[in-house]
């Protein structure tokens, strides 16, 4: 049991880690806290955090009541989360950094009090990959204790992003242009990989779903 638990963790760390990437948010952290006092710089990656982790929270517990409510299928749900996280990551081993924020919107986040939710926790940390990945995770689930696991894994994660964001002016120095790339484009094949199995996952379960099989044997008699 506590095992199982234990692996539920890893396995949440193992598929939010690579999509929320706070390597990558590094840079831009730095770059919107340029101007800001250590104290401020420390507090913006702190409520990051926090934020990050009540958006995947948020997804994990109601993720489910949502689908429900719009009639979205379990398959349905992994084939969209495996495309979407699929498609990040297929976009992080481009060599063209095509999710970098553009000089406009630095600007304007640089001109706000706070730069915690938008841009840092919302869309670089917990985005549409990081919701998805949580909500296809949530349909694995169904104990209570399996849903404090994934929480304690979104908080690992949201807790390792924290350290990153602190460090965030050495680590960029540290690990360099290339060094961000290379750990960048490794992310990526990773989330490639998650992807395609979530899509194979979603595909089995539609085409082994009991009314496609009750369908497809009654059309052979």
């Amino acid at each position: 049991m506590i095992y199982d638990l234990l692996v539920l963790i890893g396995v949440t760390i193992g598929a939010l880690l690579p999509i929320a990437n706070p390597f990558s948010t590094a840079p831009v952290f730095v770059t919107l806290t340029r101007q800001m006092t250590p104290d401020r710089r420390a507090q913006q990656a702190r409520m990051a955090c926090i934020y990050m982790t009540s958006v995947l929270v948020g997804a994990l517990l109601i993720g489910a009541a949502v689908m429900l409510f719009f009639g979205i299928s379990i398959p349905a749900l992994r084939i969209a989360g495996g495309l979407v996280v699929a498609r990040v990551g297929f976009a992080m081993l481009n060599p063209e950094p095509e999710e970098e924020l553009s000089d406009e919107s630095k600007r304007e986040a640089l001109d706000k009090r706070d730069i915690a939710f938008t841009p840092i926790a919302m869309p670089l940390l917990s985005g549409p990959g990081s919701i998805a990945v949580t909500i296809s995770i949530a349909t694995e689930v169904d104990r209570p204790l399996e849903y404090v696991s994934v929480a304690v894994g979104i908080v690992v994660v949201a807790l390792i992003s924290w350290v990153i964001l602190r460090g965030s002016t050495q680590v960029v120095k540290v690990l360099g242009v290339t060094g961000m790339n290379v750990i960048t484009r490794l992310m990526g094949f990773i989330l490639v990989c998650i992807g395609v199995q979530f899509i194979a996952t979603g595909l089995v379960e539609a085409i082994t779903h009991e009314l496609v099989v009750a369908a497809v044997l009654q059309s052979y008699q």
